[in-house]
C-alpha cells in the first residue's frame, strides 16, 4: 500500500523568524519516510527525526524522487539544529539525485543565509526560484534576509513584501516589513 508523504521544504525560515510555517509538497513512501516528513512539517529539530530520516534512506525502497525528497527532509532538520555542512550535504545529495528539485537549491542556499554567507545564499535561491518550488514566498523572505545581509535594504524590501504578497496569511515577512520606513522623494 502506497502513501501520499508531504515533504518540508525551505526550512530557513523557521528558523530565522519564531512561527514561520514549512513549504509542503505531496510526495509517495510510507513508514519512517512518513515520520521523517512529518516531523519536517511539524518543525521538529530533534535527533529521533533525524534517525527516522536516516532510516528510511538505509533501509526503505524509496524511488528516486522519494529518496530526493527524504535527503530535503533529513536537511531542513539538520538546518533547524544549525548543523549547516550536514544539511547541506543532503540537499547536495537530493540535487544530485533530482537536479530539477528546487527546495534542494533554496534550502542550500537558507544554509548559506544562516552561515552569513549571503551572496552564495542567493546565488543558491535564485537557482531554485527559477525552477519552481510549491510555496515560493518562503524563498523570498530568505531572500531577503540575504539581501538584508548585504545591506541591500531597498532590495530586501522588496523581497519581503513579494513575500507578503504571495502569501498575504504570513505574518513574518509582515513583521520584517513593519521595520521599515519607506521615504518617498
Amino acid at each position: 500500500m502506497t502513501r501520499m508523504i508531504p515533504y518540508a521544504a525551505l526550512g530557513a525560515a523557521a528558523f530565522f523568524v519564531a512561527g514561520a510555517a514549512l513549504a509542503s509538497t505531496l510526495v509517495i513512501g510510507g513508514g519512517s519516510a512518513q515520520e521523517c516528513s512529518d516531523a519536517a512539517l511539524k518543525g521538529r529539530a530533534d535527533d529521533r527525526a533525524v534517525l527516522a530520516c536516516t532510516t528510511a534512506l538505509e533501509v526503505e525502497t524509496l524511488n528516486f524522487r522519494d529518496r530526493a525528497r527524504t535527503y530535503v527532509n533529513r536537511g531542513v532538520l539538520q538546518m533547524r539544529q544549525r548543523q549547516f555542512a550536514a544539511a547541506r550535504a543532503d540537499f547536495d545529495e537530493a540535487s544530485n539525485i533530482d537536479p530539477n528539485l528546487g527546495e534542494a537549491y533554496v534550502n542550500r542556499g537558507a544554509t548559506f543565509v544562516g552561515e552569513e554567507r549571503y551572496r552564495e545564499g542567493m546565488e543558491q535561491i535564485d537557482k531554485g526560484l527559477s525552477l519552481g518550488v510549491k510555496d515560493p514566498e518562503r524563498a523570498w523572505f530568505n531572500r531577503a534576509l540575504a539581501n538584508e545581509g548585504l545591506g541591500d535594504l531597498r532590495a530586501a524590501y522588496r523581497d519581503y513584501t513579494k513575500a507578503a504578497e504571495l502569501k498575504p496569511d504570513w505574518a513574518a515577512p509582515k513583521g520584517e516589513l513593519a521595520r521599515f520606513t519607506v521615504k518617498r522623494p
